[in-house]
């Protein structure tokens, strides 16, 4: 039986978007459901195209109910992944699926993580710190932003001249190589478990 993936999203998806083609053809998984805190998500168009469904949830049904948890339990849900996710998972999640969540930041972790640390204000930060590499990471979810046990991380050299646009293009082209792949390792993993 194919393992079942829920993607959480908030804005455009293009990690989504690669996940969602990665796994379409594939025997081991499938993406079940794509969830997004922001009713105008590009991501919402990409799950669409895909023929995915997708479900927008507010503040109040993420952090004070089990509304979302109980969804993903109905889906039977064996791994939940992060792809620009910006706010902190609750409790009651991180409880309901123990090492089974996962993000991907644009940076190497530890460095410029944390709260209000995403996108552009990471790599804007790399260059003013004149850093001679960047990378990405993907890790497991804890109760912090940035802070859960590291599964993956992919450098690139940032050379002399490159702005802001080429850092982004960097780290996201390792983002949309390594994701899936790694996805792919834990999902084989908790097949054979």
């Amino acid at each position: 039986m194919k393992k079942r993936i829920a993607i959480f999203a908030s804005g455009s998806g293009s990690n989504a978007q690669k996940i969602m083609e990665y796994f379409k053809k594939s025997n081991d998984a499938e993406v079940a459901i794509v969830l997004t805190n922001n009713p105008d998500a590009y991501v919402l168009q990409r799950a669409d195209n895909f023929e995915i469904p997708s479900h927008i949830f507010d503040k109040k049904e993420f952090r004070d109910t089990d509304d979302v948890v109980q969804l993903l339990k109905n889906l039977q849900i064996d791994l939940i992944v992060l792809a620009g996710f910006l706010w902190l998972v609750p409790e009651n999640l991180l409880k309901a699926f123990p090492n089974k969540i996962i993000n991907i930041h644009p940076s190497l972790l530890p460095k410029y993580g944390g709260k209000g640390m995403y996108g552009d204000k990471v790599h804007l930060a790399v260059l003013a710190n004149k850093e001679l590499e960047s990378g990405i990471t993907i890790h497991f979810v804890n109760e912090h932003f940035d802070d859960g046990e590291v599964i993956h991380q992919s450098r690139f050299k940032i050379e002399a001249g490159d702005d802001l646009e080429m850092i982004k293009f960097k780290g996201q082209q390792l983002e949309h190589l390594h994701f899936p792949k790694v996805i792919e390792g834990l999902i084989k993993k908790m097949k054979t478990i």
